[in-house]
């Protein structure tokens, strides 16, 4: 009942384009010659494998039935720990921000915010991104439940507005990091 994968190049080429767009990332931050070039190949060989790859996964199910049960179970495990990983991966970055923020140390001048910056209001743009990020969400439940129920029309409506959603957080989140009065390299904050 197991899936035994065939011999497949994009483990490696994915391993080559991440390698690319790491190096081409940090050469392009430091202004070196060719980082942007290399940056730009990394990424799209990363997009380039991931399309292919899972075609690869997606012919593998539908038109050579290799997904039984028994790996549907395991790829669903698989999905749930990833999930798992990221929800305390947030943790641990809200856990950082709470201990920073209710007992600062004195390298920050023992104040929260740090002394010297100046905070972005609540009320504005980071409001108008919750908002955005929550009505995605629900959105995307409601697709979920129109696929459930069968209604093509209502989960493609519901996709397109998530993904609607989506870009426009996505801009104002860039916008928001763009315009900010401090950077990461100004402290904890």
């Amino acid at each position: 009942p197991f899936h035994l994968v065939d011999p497949s190049p994009w483990p490696i080429v994915a391993f080559m384009g991440a390698l690319s767009l790491t190096i081409g990332g940090v050469m392009f931050m430091h202004n070196y010659s060719g980082g942007g070039q290399l940056l730009s190949l990394g990424v799209i060989t990363v997009l380039y494998v991931m399309g292919i790859w899972w075609r690869d996964i997606i012919r593998e199910a539908a038109s050579e039935g290799q997904h039984t049960s028994v790996v549907q179970e395991g790829l669903r495990l698989g999905m749930i720990l990833f999930i798992v990983s990221e929800v305390m991966f947030f943790f641990a970055f809200f856990w950082a921000f709470f201990t920073s923020s209710l007992t600062p140390v004195f390298n920050i001048g023992g104040v929260w915010p740090p002394v010297g910056i100046e905070v972005i209001s609540p009320w504005g743009l980071p409001l108008l991104n919750t908002i955005l990020l929550l009505s995605s969400g629900a959105t995307v439940t409601w697709a979920h439940h129109a696929i459930v129920g069968g209604l093509k029309q209502e989960a493609q409506t519901s996709l397109y507005l998530t993904l609607t959603f989506a870009i426009y957080f996505t801009t104002f989140q860039f916008l928001e990091y763009i315009e900010a009065p401090f950077s990461i390299s100004d402290g904890v904050y």
